[in-house]
């Protein structure tokens, strides 16, 4: 599975150490230019022609959002990982969301648990500026971190085939 630390939108990579970022909150709505360890990608900056925006959900092989929970999260009731597009680093201007999770219930939510949403174009649009994460907490957490990203593929490795079988 390929990790690049520029799509990260949660948490960090070093080595084989994840480290996750603190998203729990008391039933408010958080996005990952507002937490600690929260990255906003910024889609205009280097690329050519230089400061042109893009929409990464149309042709793109990086279409996943992909959420590993790193600390279980404790209280609450459902927490909602979203992937969103906007016009300001803040992720507060403009807001769409272009991928979700759902609302996944605080049983689900524990450490070593991953989810994924996919990430969909913006039809008869340019696209936006800036790529964020929003998680969307209902109810009273007292502990939840997550690593997020966006990548190419998921890795599962509760599946198994029997041999000679594959998939097409």
């Amino acid at each position: 599975m390929f990790v690049d630390a520029l799509l990260a939108l949660a948490g960090s990579i070093t080595g084989n150490t994840v480290t996750g970022a603190n998203v729990f909150t008391a039933g408010t709505t958080i996005v990952s230019g507002s937490f600690a360890g929260g990255n906003v990608i910024d889609l205009a900056s280097g690329g050519i022609p230089s400061g042109q925006v893009r929409d990464i959900g149309e042709g793109s092989d990086f279409d996943l959002l992909r959420v590993e929970v790193t600390t279980a999260f404790v209280g609450g009731t459902t927490a909602q990982f979203n992937i969103v597009a906007s016009d300001d680093a803040a992720n507060t201007v403009n807001v769409t969301v272009l991928g979700t999770t759902g609302a996944i219930p605080v049983a689900s939510l524990t450490a070593g648990a991953r989810f994924v949403a996919q990430l969909n174009p913006r039809l008869a649009s340019k696209g936006q500026r800036y790529i964020g994460l929003q998680v969307a907490n209902v109810g009273t957490f007292t502990a939840g971190a997550i690593h997020a990203d966006i990548g190419a593929e998921i890795q599962d490795g509760q599946k198994f085939y029997p041999n000679g079988f594959g998939l097409l």
